[in-house]
């Protein structure tokens, strides 16, 4: 299991010392988050965080939970990822989803798309985009929103020490829909979440296990491999925050992103003072 960390709260200089923070205490990765409009939140554009963070850390992974794809072009996005991947030596990774609708980015201005269908559909068409255009060949694609005729995106990320050419796309994935767990099938992993009633509800050990059986039953063994990405606020003591990742990664999960987002008390200072207890269990 690796453990990340989400900067939610602060000022962009204190986000970016979060980064360093982590890294600096054993850490794996560290994560910002992608919105514009979100319920009077300070957001930062991720890409500038991250590439800040990038040029002051050597080892820490870095991503977004969870860059919102349907709203952006995704050439331009691709642009983006690439040029701070270089920057980081090739930490990025890209945990991509359908977006949060109540976003003002979203749901204050025209032209956006507002249903969830055509939202799915506008990630589906980023995906291909991005999973072509990573490997520096001739794009040509007719998709359910976008046409692309003879485009090349140069230069290509940096190469994985596994030997992927691409920046890994961890997909969110509600389980148990056979599409949308099927669409992160097809990627680098799955961000999963419960549908339906329980959608906001973390996913217990029994919910991760089944999860991972539907993953190595519809992934083909010689895919590659394949992250399980869990995000939430971890129990505040030490002990059953042990407990609680160790029964997770027993069921599969390769990945835990502490992610606090109650401004009362996920302020800068509270932060710092978590990446600065260490990671949850060794």
């Amino acid at each position: 299991m690796r453990y990340g960390i989400v900067g939610s709260f602060g000022t962009v200089h204190q986000v970016v010392d979060l980064a360093v923070a982590a890294e600096d205490h054993g850490w794996d990765g560290f994560f910002t988050w992608d919105g514009v409009d979100l319920e009077g939140m300070d957001a930062w554009d991720p890409w500038a965080v991250l590439a800040a963070a990038a040029v002051r850390t050597s080892r820490v992974a870095l991503g977004a939970l969870v860059f919102a794809l349907p709203r952006r072009r995704p050439w331009v996005f691709a642009k983006q990822a690439v040029t701070v991947d270089h920057l980081s030596g090739g930490r990025v990774v890209l945990p991509v989803g359908l977006g949060v609708p109540m976003d003002g980015a979203v749901a204050a201005v025209s032209g956006e798309a507002a249903t969830l269908r055509e939202r799915a559909e506008r990630l589906d068409d980023a995906l291909t985009v991005l999973d072509r255009s990573f490997s520096g060949e001739r794009l040509e694609l007719r998709g359910a929103h976008v046409t692309v005729e003879g485009l090349t995106l140069r230069p290509t990320p940096v190469a994985r020490p596994d030997g992927r050419t691409r920046i890994p796309l961890w997909v969110v994935g509600s389980f148990p829909s056979e599409r949308s767990m099927g669409r992160a099938a097809r990627f680098d992993g799955v961000v999963p979440q419960l549908r339906g009633e329980r959608a906001m509800d973390q996913l217990s050990p029994q919910d991760v296990a089944e999860v991972v059986a539907w993953v190595r039953e519809h992934r083909p063994a010689d895919a590659g491999p394949f992250d399980v990405v869990l995000h939430g606020a971890l129990p505040a003591d030490r002990g059953a925050a042990r407990e609680h990742v160790v029964a997770l990664e027993e069921a599969g999960a390769t990945w835990f992103v502490d992610a606090l987002w109650d401004p009362a008390t996920a302020t800068p200072e509270a932060l710092l003072e978590r990446v600065r207890q260490g990671l949850p269990a060794p």
